[in-house]
C-alpha cells in the first residue's frame, strides 16, 4: 500500500490542478487528524479489551477508504482536491489509530537487546516491497500518460487490495498478555504531558515537534517542484525517489545493528546533523542525476534517524503505560508536521525567489530551520540504555576496519606459508 501510493498522493492532486496551498493542506490536515486520533487511541484500545481487536477494524477502515479516493475523478466534478484531502485525512486517521497499540504490542514482543536488529531487518523488507511497487506506479503513470484517471484508479485499487492482505497477516499475530492488569491505574495523557517539560522523553518530544516543523516547510512541495516546475517524467520522478528507497533498504539494518551497540541517541546525533543539508542540496542543480544522489544521501540519514527515533521512544516509555507515551509522542510530533506544511504552503509564494523559483526558497528555509533545531535542542536528549561509550568514527567505520584487519591477517597467513 505504501509503495503504490506513498510518493504519488501529491502527483494525484496535481492532476486535479492543486495549488501550492492545497498541497500544504494535503499534508497538514491529515497530520492534524493524526494528532487527534493518536491521543484517543490508547483509551479506545483499552476499552476494546485487547490491542489486536482494536487494530484490525482500524486497518480494515483504512483499506476501504482507498475506494472513494479512487472514485474522485469519476464522481466529483468540482472541488476534487478538497475531496481528496478529506478522504486522505480519513484514511490517515484510521491508520493512525493503530500506531500506539501496535507499537506497544511490538515493544512487548521484541526484546530490547534485539530491537535494533529486528526493526532494521523488518524495515529492510518493507523498503524493498515499497520500492518495487513504487516502480509499478511510476510505470503505470508513464504507460498511461494520456489517461491518468485510469492509472490512479488502478493504483488506488491496488492499495485497497494490499491493505486487505496486510489485514489478514495482522490477524495472525499473537498478542502478548498485558504486563499489568486492565484494572491497574495508569497515568493519563494529561498527567504525562505535564511531566514532559522536565523529562528526557519530553526533551525528545519537543525536539521532534520542531524538527518536523522545519522538515515540512519544504518536503511536501518537492513533488510539485520536480513535476510541475521542472516538468520531468513520471519515470524520472520515480528514479529520484527510488534512490532514497534503495539507500534506506541498504542502510536501515546497518544502522539497527549499530544502535544495538552504541545506543539510539548516538545514532540520532550522527544522522540529525546530516538531515539539514538535504533540502539545501536540492538547490545545487535540477539534474535528475544530482537529485538522485541527494536522495541517496537523504535515505542514508533518514534510515538511521527514523529507526532510532522509534527505538528511543520504546526505551524511554514505561512498559506498563507505553501505548499512551507513544500516542502522546506521535500526536505532539504531528503538530510540527501540521504547522510546517501550513507555513510552507502559505509562505512560499511570498518569499524572494531563488533562480526564479519560490520552491527553492522554501527548501533553503527548511534546511536552515532544521540546522537551528538540531544545534539547540538535540543536546538535551540523553541515552536510556546502558551502553559503552563509543566514538563516532568507531560507529561508522568499525565494520570496515574489522574487514581490513581480517584481510590483512589472511594475507599474512598466506605469506607465511
Amino acid at each position: 500500500m505504501s509503495g503504490l501510493t506513498g510518493n504519488y498522493v501529491t502527483p494525484y492532486a496535481l492532476t486535479m490542478q492543486a495549488t501550492i496551498q492545497q498541497i500544504g493542506y494535503l499534508s497538514s490536515i491529515p497530520s492534524f487528524a493524526n494528532m487527534l486520533v493518536q491521543l484517543a487511541a490508547p483509551y479506545l484500545s483499552e476499552r476494546a479489551g485487547s490491542r489486536k481487536s482494536f487494530i484490525l477494524p482500524a486497518v480494515l477502515m483504512q483499506a476501504v477508504m482507498w475506494l472513494p479516493i479512487l472514485a474522485i475523478p469519476f464522481l466529483f466534478h468540482t472541488n476534487q482536491v478538497w475531496w481528496l484531502i478529506a478522504f486522505v485525512t480519513l484514511s490517515t486517521a484510521a491508520g493512525s489509530l493503530t500506531g500506539p497499540p501496535w507499537s506497544a504490542m511490538m515493544a512487548d514482543l521484541v526484546p530490547m537487546e534485539l530491537r535494533g536488529r529486528y526493526l532494521g531487518f523488518r524495515n529492510r523488507i518493507n523498503s524493498l516491497v515499497a520500492l518495487i511497487f513504487s516502480f509499478v506506479t511510476g510505470g503505470l503513470l508513464q504507460l498511461l500518460t494520456g489517461n491518468t484517471r485510469l492509472a490512479f484508479a488502478i493504483v488506488c485499487g491496488g492499495a485497497f487490495a494490499a491493505r486487505l492482505i496486510s489485514f489478514y497477516f495482522l490477524s495472525l499475530m499473537n498478542e502478548p498478555h498485558p504486563v499489568v492488569p486492565r484494572t491497574a491505574i495508569r497515568e493519563g495523557i494529561p498527567q504525562i504531558a505535564r511531566g514532559l517539560f522536565s523529562s528526557n522523553m519530553g526533551h525528545f518530544v519537543f525536539f521532534s515537534i520542531f524538527l518536523n516543523l522545519a522538515v515540512n516547510i519544504g518536503s511536501p512541495f518537492f513533488s510539485a517542484y520536480v513535476l510541475r516546475e521542472l516538468k520531468i517524467s513520471y519515470i524520472s520522478y520515480q528514479t529520484i525517489n527510488s534512490a532514497s528507497a534503495v539507500m534506506t533498504l541498504l542502510a536501515v539494518a546497518w544502522w539497527g545493528k549499530r544502535a544495538d551497540r552504541a545506543g539510539s541517541v548516538k545514532i540520532l546525533r550522527i544522522t540529525a546533523y546530516m538531515i539539514p543539508f538535504v533540502p539545501m542540496m536540492w538547490l545545487v542543480s535540477p539534474s535528475v542525476y544530482w537529485m538522485s544522489f541527494v536522495q541517496l544521501y537523504s535515505g542514508f540519514a533518514w534510515a538511521g534517524f527514523n529507526i532510532c527515533a522509534g527505538l528511543f521512544v520504546f526505551d524511554a516509555s514505561p512498559q506498563d503505560n507505553r501505548a499512551r507515551y507513544i500516542a502522546l509522542y506521535g500526536a505532539l510530533a504531528s503538530i510540527g508536521t501540521t504547522l510546517g506544511s501550513v507555513i510552507g504552503g502559505n509562505l512560499g509564494p511570498h518569499l524572494p525567489r531563488i533562480a526564479g523559483s519560490y520552491f527553492l526558497s522554501l527548501f533553503l528555509l527548511s534546511g536552515i530551520s532544521r540546522l537551528i533545531v538540531v544545534l539547540f535542542l538535540l543536546r538535551r536528549i540523553s541515552e536510556v540504555r546502558d551502553v559503552q561509550p563509543i566514538s563516532t568514527p568507531d560507529v561508522l567505520f568499525s565494520g570496515l576496519r574489522n574487514s581490513v584487519l581480517r584481510l590483512r591477517n589472511a594475507f599474512g597467513r598466506d605469506s607465511d606459508k
